[in-house]
């Protein structure tokens, strides 16, 4: 696969640097650093006043994955005011539109993307999650030569563009695949017990999943490792969803304890229903959850119970920083209680593009191939340090590297965050990987010393 890396000169609307910033949103010397700095320098003092750019998301904005959903919608919103603070791409704005998934498929998820197609001509598709093969939008990509990027968190876009990257080299997969998180989560409870931290009660470990394909492949990608790391998978079940009562399963769970549960399904108000009913009659068990707590409806749900549960994300806005500015300004905007973790996604997806597309010279509308090459070629060459870690694409594979288990170096892949709820009434501490790490692991408060 050819890509050119050839720069055009833009044209551009110049402007006064101090109109700018006073009428701009990132009016700050402490916003104006790092990565949008570049974006700044490289729109030359422009304003936003060209012909406007057609963006779109497709995500569930309504039915049961609409908490999600609706902050995939504010972070894109956000990163668009944003950059067109900066000056858009070139002097020209980014105008985002709209279209809902619902309860997601493939089916869906294409009709979706293909009406922001022929309804609104977007230069590139910018997306959070969807459920599905995660591996369906990027035909429409393909098929109209756009940029697509999204967090569908999955290796079957890995091993679809592998497949055929001169097809697929507009997609790009903004976090690292679901299997990191089998061997992730088993290197984390490595280095609990190594740094002195936790100590297993027994090498037992129950593995509950839900049907889907994110849940199952890391559900899959731990029992496969596991006795790498001397653990015994005694418990695999797969429960039906939406999961609200949870009694057969917590049954089997106490009727022979582990040391470690593992849930890979992730949807936070069936997590929430897990913990209010395993607090009642808890084991000597660590609980690790996938995702769905760093969505506030958790611990809406589960209150005091969520005390003590660990979860993971591969991609969540870190606390340091950037990412707490980020929150901030999020929070400002949609509310004190907006899930910014979610919003992050999509955001730091919209700078990853737009900075590489200034740097190729402007977007390319449907059909430009050419010029979305350009973009795609500098989308894979870029490091690029946001609010979620450092993004950097696999070759060939076009997703995010991870953070420590595929690679040693923090300054180049995302980092594999672990969470710990150790307060409801209060954001979770990020207690690991380093050097990210803000809090300690706390004992959960059911386990006895």
């Amino acid at each position: 696969m050819k890509r050119s890396s050839k720069l055009t000169t833009p044209n551009v609307i110049a402007g006064s640097r101090r109109n700018f910033l006073i009428k701009g949103s990132l009016a700050t010397a402490a916003t104006l650093t790092g990565m949008p700095a570049m974006l700044f320098s490289m729109n030359n003092e422009a304003r936003a006043e060209g012909d406007p750019i057609p963006v779109g998301q497709c995500g569930p904005t309504t039915d049961f994955a609409a908490p999600d959903g609706i902050e995939f919608k504010n972070g894109l919103t956000l990163a668009c005011e944003e950059i067109n603070a900066l000056g858009g791409i070139l002097g020209r704005p980014l105008e985002p539109s709209f279209e809902d998934t619902a309860q997601m498929g493939d089916a869906t998820n294409v009709q979706a993307a293909q009406r922001l197609v022929d309804r609104h001509g977007v230069h590139a598709i910018l997306n959070g999650y969807n459920i599905g093969s995660g591996a369906a939008i990027q035909e429409v990509a393909a098929d109209n030569g756009i940029i697509y990027v999204h967090y569908d968190t999955t290796i079957g876009h890995n091993n679809l563009v592998k497949s055929n990257p001169d097809r697929y080299w507009g997609s790009f997969q903004g976090d690292p695949a679901e299997y990191w998180y089998g061997p992730g989560f088993l290197k984390f409870l490595q280095g609990l017990e190594e740094n002195g931290e936790w100590k297993r009660k027994n090498n037992k470990m129950a593995v509950i999943l839900s049907a889907g394909v994110y849940a199952s492949n890391i559900a899959n990608a731990v029992k496969e490792q596991a006795k790498n790391y001397g653990w015994e998978i005694t418990l695999f079940e797969t429960v039906s969803v939406p999961a609200s009562e949870w009694g057969p399963t917590l049954a089997k769970i106490r009727q022979d304890p582990p040391a470690v549960i593992c849930i890979t399904h992730f949807l936070p108000a069936d997590l929430g229903q897990f913990a209010l009913q395993f607090a009642s009659n808890p084991t000597q068990s660590l609980i690790y959850m996938q995702y769905g707590p760093s969505i506030p409806a958790f611990r809406d749900i589960a209150k005091q119970a969520a005390n003590g549960i660990i979860y993971a994300t591969v991609v969540g806005a870190l606390q340091d920083e950037i990412g707490t500015a980020f929150e901030k300004r999020y929070k400002a905007k949609f509310g004190p209680n907006a899930g910014h973790n979610s919003g992050a996604q999509p955001y730091d997806g919209a700078y990853v593009w737009a900075t590489a597309a200034a740097l190729a010279g402007g977007t390319g509308e449907p059909g430009n191939n050419d010029q979305n090459r350009k973009v795609a070629a500098r989308m894979s060459s870029m490091i690029w340090r946001g609010v979620t870690g450092t993004t950097r694409f696999m070759p060939l594979e076009n997703a995010a590297f991870t953070y420590p288990t595929q690679v040693n170096d923090s300054s180049l892949g995302m980092p594999h965050q672990f969470l710990q709820i150790q307060d409801y009434t209060k954001g979770p501490g990020l207690i690991a990987p380093a050097p990210y790490g803000t809090t300690k692991f706390m004992l959960p408060p059911w386990i006895k010393a």
